[in-house]
């Protein structure tokens, strides 16, 4: 499939960062609610199953299911020394990296999401394309982190068109597989919000039909719609995503988002309050997020306070 990325470009191209997070937590973009008969493959049905080593498997519970980001560093950094050749710990740890605003450890392991994602290609070429396409996606991340979105316009637009290429080449594997469906979702859906004339409904098709985990998707899907200002339908697909990973501090803070947005839409004061009450309980677990992640959500809850009282008046 062929896409033009020329116009508008740097909308595309300053979303790259967002997207690293997004979808993998970036929220990269993984899974929660892991059935432990899966074999260490969070997203497949144990017939289809990969060999996901349980490190690497342990750590995306740790970020998607409970928000906890210091024990998922733990579980990768046990997995990356055991010689790991998974591409998927080398793609968590990159996106760890940036969130903690370190370039190098960026730089480092999208580089080695790179080549884990190539050598794998030579036994699993679905994955290996998944993943090859992520690792130019977060070099491409890399380079606007580095260089700005101007200057580091014509090299991340290169590696944007190489993501899309190595995704499209998966999907002529296995057009249904999960893994590549939640990822891809994530990343159609994304630019889809931030291009104007452009239709999410394919992408949020995507995830409804093809991705999993279930809970995951309905997170997606959440963004998604708080993003078209869409703030019912964010707000049930958030409610669904909570209810399936309830332990998650980051779910509470979207489902305060939406509720905040949705409050100054409607000039409701009951709807700020409760958008004030899921910020705090995001707060509650904030020893186990990334410092600039907490900061943020006290950011938007002192705007959701200053709401309400103006609102009050």
């Amino acid at each position: 499939m062929t896409r033009n990325f020329s116009s508008p470009y740097p909308i595309i191209l300053s979303r790259l960062t967002r997207l690293t997070q997004a979808s993998f937590g970036v929220a990269i973009a993984f899974t929660l609610a892991i059935n432990p008969s899966w074999a260490g493959d969070p997203f497949r049905s144990q017939n289809e199953a990969r060999n996901i080593d349980d490190k690497t498997e342990a750590a995306f519970k740790a970020v998607f299911q409970q928000g906890d980001y210091p024990t998922a560093e733990r579980y990768l950094s046990q997995a990356i020394s055991s010689s790991s050749d998974e591409p998927l710990a080398y793609a968590m740890k990159a996106s760890l990296a940036y969130i903690n605003g370190d370039l190098a450890g960026l730089d480092k392991y999208g580089r080695r999401t790179l080549e884990a994602g190539q050598k794998l290609v030579k036994t699993d070429q679905l994955r290996g394309n998944i993943y090859t396409g992520v690792g130019h996606f977060l070099e491409g991340a890399a380079i606007i982190t580095r260089e700005g979105t101007l200057r580091g316009a014509p090299q991340a637009l290169s590696r944007l068109r190489l993501v899309y290429d190595y995704l499209d080449r998966a999907e002529a594997i296995s057009p249904r597989d999960p893994e590549l469906n939640l990822l891809r979702g994530y990343m159609d859906l994304m630019l889809s919000v931030s291009l104007p004339f452009a239709n999410p409904d394919e992408a949020i098709n995507r995830l409804q039909t093809n991705a999993a985990p279930e809970y995951l998707t309905n997170r997606g899907i959440a963004v998604a719609y708080r993003d078209l200002k869409q703030y019912s339908q964010a707000l049930d697909y958030a409610n669904r995503a909570i209810k399936a990973a309830a332990d998650n501090p980051e779910l509470y803070y979207l489902k305060a988002q939406i509720l905040k947005e949705q409050g100054r839409q409607e000039k409701s004061q009951q709807l700020l309050r409760d958008a004030i009450a899921n910020f705090d309980k995001a707060l509650t677990k904030r020893s186990q997020l990334p410092k600039q992640l907490v900061q943020q959500i006290e950011n938007e809850r002192n705007g959701a306070v200053n709401s309400l009282n103006g609102a009050a008046q």
